[in-house]
């Protein structure tokens, strides 16, 4: 059988019955025969979830007159005036003039520079749905719509229609490990520990702080005390065990230690950032950890990198205006602060941040905010970002058009899968393989056509 064909026939087999990857396909084995080698170009994604689901047609909001009337009418008392929305350079959708939430300075100023752009109305889908298969039930919908548990795990799995224990972060670093002549760190490295999307059959991530990387406690210090225990550890890790048990456990106690010291070394030896990051401000401090580690990828052996931070508080289901004009605002500026340190290293067209959410929000208010809802708006941010531009159709507002589904709640017009698909393509995923990170894929976006899914990626 050809290696395509084994690995596309026991992807589909697995659909609706277990995971989708099941443990024969050893993906980081099967990349040595893709042809994926070594490669002197650096590239990393910076995925950012708003944990909680961000309201946000409240991030980007109609600024033209009439548009905005048609916004104020349903959102009511969660509105943001219009002379408060920021004014984008080239905020054009669907014929519908778009601006920023009054948070979002140094956002608009990215995004007019050309760095940076939305993506509208996305959200996670099994297949295309409108109006009528929601309500016939004539399509296949994401389970546990609308549950916070199911959509975020929906998007970090890119397999709604199921329940997996594997990312689509993970699939990719299974299948493009090789690319890192390092083998002792992850690919894939989170500053929000365990997680779903970066978890694959192999792959792993290696966890960070906002403090760097956490070793074992006083190892290889100074201290007398500590040099004892610390000979004594090396004596435990490097014993032999014939429990099978106790043999997994020190190995994973070892390489982690092993990961950790080696992880020290090269930020150590690698000069420290001058961009200033804001010491108050959680998401600034991680987004720091990551500049950090993306200076040192060379003494890391690293050419590509997925980064996976977590903002959580989002689910304002009262005081919206006043917690996302909070939240937007450290986001803001951490971004700020992320951007400038890659401009400060030189990458800025090497490295991509974005950011994906649970869900929308509803449009109608619940007296003081919003509840779950479906399709919402994400950012994207890069050097290789086709920005100064919004993707997508921006939707209608008004309550009951042909894709509400309740309480403005929209279903989405762009599948998550497309969103992500596009930054896989440019992190060095072939288009051939794409149906193995995304199963889905071939329900939204032909992977034969010579365009990318969306098109904001160059």
């Amino acid at each position: 059988m050809k290696r395509r064909k084994f690995i596309h026939d026991a992807g589909c087999a697995a659909i609706g019955g277990s995971t989708l990857i099941s443990s024969i396909m050893n993906l980081s084995t099967l990349n040595a025969s893709a042809g994926y080698h070594n490669t002197s170009d650096f590239k990393a994604l910076v995925c950012i979830l708003l944990a909680g689901g961000n309201d946000s047609f409240n991030m980007l909001i109609p600024k033209g007159t009439s548009e905005h009337q048609e916004y104020q009418s349903i959102r009511g008392g969660l509105a943001i005036p219009k002379n408060n929305v920021l004014t984008l350079n080239n905020g054009l959708n669907n014929n519908r003039e778009l601006g920023l939430h009054p948070s979002l300075v140094n956002v608009r100023n990215i995004y007019n520079s050309g760095d940076a752009a939305f993506i509208s109305n996305v959200g996670s889908l099994v297949e295309p749905v409108d109006l009528a298969h929601f309500q016939n039930g004539s399509k296949r919908l994401p389970l546990g719509l609308f549950s916070h548990v199911d959509e975020i795990a929906h998007w970090q799995t890119s397999i709604p229609q199921e329940r997996g224990s594997i990312g689509w972060g993970g699939r990719m670093a299974d299948l493009l490990s090789s690319v890192n002549t390092n083998q002792n760190i992850s690919m894939s490295i989170s500053l929000s520990g365990g997680n779903l999307l970066q978890t694959g059959e192999l792959t792993r991530p290696f966890t960070l702080t906002s403090n760097g990387a956490v070793g074992i406690n006083g190892y290889d210090a100074m201290s007398t005390f500590d040099q004892i225990r610390t000979s004594a550890l090396d004596s435990l890790l490097g014993g032999q065990h014939t429990n099978l048990f106790e043999r997994t456990y020190m190995e994973v106690v070892k390489n982690s230690n092993d990961a950790n010291l080696y992880y020290d070394t090269a930020v150590a030896n690698t000069p420290p950032l001058q961009t200033s990051f804001s010491a108050n401000n959680v998401t600034s401090q991680e987004l720091k950890v990551v500049a950090q580690t993306i200076a040192a990828r060379n003494d890391l052996g690293m050419s590509r990198q997925i980064f996976f931070v977590t903002i959580g508080g989002w689910d304002h289901h009262d005081e919206v205006l006043n917690s996302q004009a909070l939240k937007l605002s450290k986001l803001d500026t951490a971004l700020s602060e992320f951007n400038d340190s890659l401009n400060e290293l030189g990458l800025t067209n090497d490295v991509t941040t974005f950011t994906i959410s649970d869900f929308g929000r509803t449009l109608t208010s619940n007296g003081n905010g919003s509840d779950h809802a479906w399709g919402g708006n994400a950012l994207v941010m890069g050097g290789a970002v086709n920005g100064n531009n919004i993707y997508g159709q921006y939707p209608d507002l008004f309550l009951d058009n042909p894709l509400d589904v309740g309480r403005g709640r929209l279903i989405p017009t762009l599948a998550a899968d497309q969103y992500l698909a596009e930054l896989a393509l440019w992190f060095g995923v072939p288009k051939s393989e794409l149906d193995i990170i995304f199963p889905n894929i071939h329900n939204f976006y032909d992977v034969l056509s010579s365009s990318n899914p969306i098109g904001f990626m160059q």
